[in-house]
């Protein structure tokens, strides 16, 4: 008797629990948001010319050194897509490119975290490698999406530059080649600029590569290997910049004479990681340590991407989240993930530990230029993915598309409802408009969820999911700002 009543008791417990799961479900609903689907974009030609007006240009500068100068610094340049450098190919061909340039760029930087990570007790400060080892330092600049055009040396050559914030060292090719690649403008010539300088051997710039050596006059030999096999080597030097108007001297960078592998028609990369060789490493105190970029969909907008430093890189009204440290590898930007929302329901699989960075570095999130899917920890991703097809059932399922598993055809369609999709980060919620998750993969009506699972312990957040939003660095405050105004 006992237990037949403990039994209805909770039978009764039951009952009352689903209907406040149902109340709560019915004052609640599920939240959606309109999707325009557009078709894969052919590839965007390239509008700038370098005897065209600045017409966003601050005022002309001297040149200024990152070192001895109390001058503050503010410049705005423009950013175009890695696929303006192959603009004859098909939209299928470019975007089956960028997946493939996608997945070796993930899996360089899982090898990178791992491999620093493994290193038990960290690289110490100034350690110099053989170039016989293998090392990963950075990630290969045919892996990095967007570009500028910036000019180097004294008077300045106008080069097309990769940009990437998960590479430190700036580098450039330079003659004479023992080996290089193809590229759109003529290769750097260091003996026809008055400003380039070699480093000595003894200088505490060389020591602060992963892979150094000197050369028979005792001056700084560089090396970056990738881990897809691609390789720089020249002399590491000192070198003016300009950008737009604005110059600035003794910048260190690679003057590479022997560059192989994965590389697109760019002339180098500069590398806007957090480590001690990156530019805004470099020239912190003259841009107050900050920048800013703001990634454009070019299916929705002509307007150009940009990158800005400087304190006008920092948008009023943006939400920041804190910047967090790895103790083994300092290139990243890593960042704090609590959760994830589909539809306005917070996702309940979804807890903060499984974005958690142990005190050895592994796990954890960090953000990415140069990604362009985000990956999320296997468990995060299929509860994620599991919660937007419930919420996508009105939409009819096309066939898996390469690494995307959640497809749907839109083919006909000129405005659908999806479920809305919300980032929590600690101390900003980045909620995502439509086309920053749900993408073209075709140019038949095929769309699929852009995101993927990762059976590493790291997440990415990729540029994909960044588009339109101004995303601030400001490494003075140790933090990263999201302001969907940003690009205005």
């Amino acid at each position: 008797m006992g237990q037949k009543s403990r039994n209805n008791r909770l039978f009764h417990s039951s009952i009352i629990l689903l209907l406040v799961s149902l109340s709560a479900a019915l004052s609640s609903p599920f939240q959606l948001q309109t999707l325009l689907p557009r078709p894969l974009p052919s590839a965007p030609t390239l509008s700038w010319h370098d005897s065209e007006p600045e017409s966003n240009s601050l005022q002309e500068t001297s040149q200024l050194d990152p070192l001895s100068s109390n001058t503050t610094l503010e410049v705005q340049l423009e950013l175009h897509h890695v696929d303006a450098l192959s603009s004859e190919d098909t939209p299928e061909l470019l975007f089956d490119l960028r997946l493939q340039r996608d997945a070796l760029r993930s899996g360089t930087i899982y090898s990178l975290v791992s491999k620093a990570v493994a290193r038990n007790p960290p690289r110490a400060a100034g350690r110099r490698s053989g170039f016989s080892s293998s090392i990963i330092s950075g990630l290969a600049q045919g892996s990095g999406e967007y570009f500028t055009r910036l000019g180097v040396g004294t008077p300045a050559r106008n080069l097309y530059m990769v940009l990437d914030t998960g590479s430190d060292v700036v580098w450039v090719q330079c003659s004479p080649c023992k080996s290089c690649y193809s590229q759109s403008d003529p290769i750097f010539d260091p003996s026809k600029s008055a400003s380039f300088s070699g480093i000595p051997c003894r200088s505490p710039l060389c020591r602060s590569l992963d892979s150094s050596g000197c050369n028979q006059r005792r001056m700084c030999l560089y090396q970056v290997s990738y881990g897809d096999g691609s390789v720089t080597f020249g002399d590491f030097s000192t070198e003016t910049l300009t950008f737009r108007r604005t110059s600035v001297g003794r910048v260190a960078l690679g003057c590479g004479h022997d560059n192989e592998g994965l590389f697109v028609g760019a002339a180098g990369l500069l590398g806007l990681g957090r480590g001690i060789l990156s530019f805004p490493s470099q020239t912190g105190s003259r841009f107050n340590r900050k920048f800013s970029y703001c990634l454009v969909d070019r299916s929705a907008s002509s307007k150009p991407s940009s990158l800005v430093f400087g304190d006008a890189a920092i948008p009023r009204g943006a939400l920041f989240t804190p910047l967090l440290t790895n103790p083994k590898l300092d290139t990243f930007y890593y960042v704090e993930l609590l959760g994830i929302s589909v539809g306005g329901t917070r996702v309940p699989k979804i807890s903060p530990s499984l974005f958690k960075m142990d005190q050895d570095g592994n796990g954890g999130v960090i953000i990415d230029s140069g990604t362009s899917v985000t990956r999320l920890t296997q468990p995060a991703y299929t509860a994620t993915r599991d919660a937007f097809r419930l919420g996508a059932t009105n939409l009819k399922r096309a066939p898996d598309f390469s690494l995307f598993d959640t497809c749907f055809d839109l083919s006909g369609q000129t405005s659908v409802k999806v479920p809305t999709l919300v980032l929590h980060f600690r101390g900003a919620d980045l909620s995502l408009p439509a086309t920053n998750y749900l993408i073209p993969v075709d140019s038949s009506g095929t769309f699929c969820f852009a995101f993927a699972g990762t059976m590493n312990g790291l997440s990415i957040i990729g540029n994909i999911q960044q588009q339109g939003f101004r995303v601030a660095y400001d490494l003075a405050g140790s933090r990263v700002g999201f302001s969907p105004r940003g690009c205005a």
